[in-house]
């Protein structure tokens, strides 16, 4: 998995790392497949910003959250992403196992 943590206005210290890389870990007990994680953390005058993509096997996730505070911002982005991943899954789950190999083939 490449993870990328980059921020806009902000300087990323290595508490925001830290506890970003603790959150995003939630992720991959749902679904270990990840392949690119890219996490940006931004700051306008009252609001911090967290926005996500998630590089999956055959889908692009992107989630944001606006929040008054960054680490506020980063749960209920991790809440948002963990809700989609989760619904992903239960849509591999559904299909035949066929078309789960065609699509991994391609």
């Amino acid at each position: 998995m490449n993870l990328t943590i980059s921020g806009h206005h902000l300087e990323i210290t290595p508490s925001i790392r830290e506890y970003a890389l603790n959150k995003l870990s939630r992720i991959r007990r749902h679904f270990d497949h990840v392949i690119d994680v890219t996490v940006l953390l931004s700051v306008d005058k009252l609001q911090q910003k967290a926005e996500i993509n998630l590089h999956l096997r055959g889908k692009d996730i992107h989630c944001e959250a606006v929040q008054p505070d960054l680490y506020a911002a980063i749960d209920c982005l991790i809440d948002k992403l963990d809700r989609q991943v989760i619904k992903y899954k239960e849509c591999l789950k559904s299909r035949p196992a066929s078309a789960i190999k065609r699509q991994a083939l391609a």
